[in-house]
């Protein structure tokens, strides 16, 4: 009796050793195929699991609360952009079929491609602000409401690519809207909310902190400035959508993401959109002055080829642009600009932005490093050329 237990033992523990075994061989450990069945999922213990919601002032109720009271005014925006590209058949690239049977054989009628992205309205009469490259280009603008079935068209009534901002048109009154924040008071480490329709995921909300404020980038073409910087998650189909503080105001337009790093994306501050919107809302061009230069940061390379103080900070002028407020008052090449009008300068971001301070026309005082000499010249402000 006592050597049959021990065989039926023996067989068991043999049992169990050759079922893992067998699973080793199957490329997978036991616990591993055990961790990969979706059914072992529920008994997962998470209460380890950070979950940033729950750390927000408030609490997490505080932030549903609010994206219920904001999502009405979010709206998904579609276009559809002429394509230069020929119909999908590789007979009309045949020069041959072309010698053959003519050149009015092709299809001629136009080709469109389709775009998204997101908007938010912000007057009650359904004024809609989004990002211009969302509908650069456009042929046609419709515009979803949130949980609405049906399209409605939309009118480009103002747009601005340097800025990257548009705003649009919807027939129809009492909309809910959304309002503007300061974005100026907005700090460090504070929390926002993005809501939009990533990848065409309709209303999609994700939370995050402000990263990093005045941030520049550049984008193809494009060079943005003061742009804030938030780990809140920002993808493609996100662009023009609000990014809104605890309160519920937008305090930034989501307009990018760095898809090379996980965390970063940015937006466009609303004092950006404060100090134009009303220009954009009449379909007015937005002016700029306008210095004219092409610069230079100032770093160890400029300063060691120009012989200057290891301490010296500014932008040297690479080139000045015919017929500008810099030709005119005798600005030139490799001049090094070290302030305007006493304000020091540290870097093309900062004189940027010192110059879109004034009005067309006013006279500035450009602190100027020539030939080691220092010396001063006034500019007066032109108007930006339009793109």
């Amino acid at each position: 009796m006592r050597n049959f237990f021990k065989i039926m033992i023996l067989l068991v523990i043999a049992f169990l050793l050759g079922g893992a075994f067998v699973a080793e061989q199957e490329g997978t450990s036991l616990w591993a195929s055990l961790l990969d069945d979706p059914r072992q999922e529920t008994e997962i213990d998470v209460t380890d699991t950070v979950n940033t919601a729950l750390i927000v002032p408030g609490g997490a109720m505080d932030i549903a609360d609010m994206v219920a009271k904001a999502s009405p005014a979010v709206v998904n925006i579609k276009v559809k952009v002429q394509s230069n590209s020929l119909p999908n058949n590789p007979l009309f690239s045949d020069p041959f079929f072309r010698e053959f049977f003519g050149e009015f054989y092709y299809d001629r009628s136009p080709q469109y491609e389709t775009g998204i992205g997101t908007g938010f309205i912000i007057t009650d009469d359904g004024y809609i602000l989004t990002n211009q490259h969302v509908i650069e280009n456009a042929a046609s603008v419709t515009v979803q409401l949130n949980g609405k079935k049906e399209e409605m068209p939309a009118q480009v009534v103002g747009q601005d690519r340097e800025l990257d901002l548009a705003v649009l048109k919807i027939s129809g009154n009492n909309y809910p809207y959304l309002k503007l924040g300061d974005s100026d008071s907005m700090r460090v480490g504070e929390w926002v909310v993005a809501i939009g329709q990533p990848y065409g995921l309709d209303h999609t909300v994700t939370t995050g902190v402000i990263s990093a404020k005045g941030r520049p980038i550049t984008i193809e073409d494009r060079q943005y400035k003061n742009l804030i910087q938030t780990d809140a998650a920002i993808n493609p189909g996100n662009s023009g959508g609000p990014l809104l503080n605890l309160k519920g105001e937008v305090i930034a337009i989501n307009t990018a993401v760095n898809s090379s790093a996980q965390g970063i994306g940015f937006a466009i501050p609303t004092k950006t959109v404060s100090d134009v919107l009303q220009d954009l809302i009449a379909g007015n061009a937005i002016i700029r002055p306008f210095l004219g230069v092409s610069m230079a940061d100032v770093n160890d390379e400029v300063r060691q080829e120009l012989g200057l103080d290891s301490k010296t900070e500014g932008v040297v002028v690479v080139e000045v642009i015919s017929g500008t407020a810099a030709a005119q008052a005798g600005v030139k090449a490799m001049d090094v600009i070290t302030a305007i009008d006493s304000k020091k300068i540290t870097s093309g971001n900062d004189l940027q932005e010192l110059v879109s301070n004034y009005e067309v026309g006013e006279k500035i005082t450009l602190d100027i490093l020539r030939n080691g000499k220092q010396i001063s010249i006034t500019a007066a402000l032109q108007a930006k050329p339009q793109q």
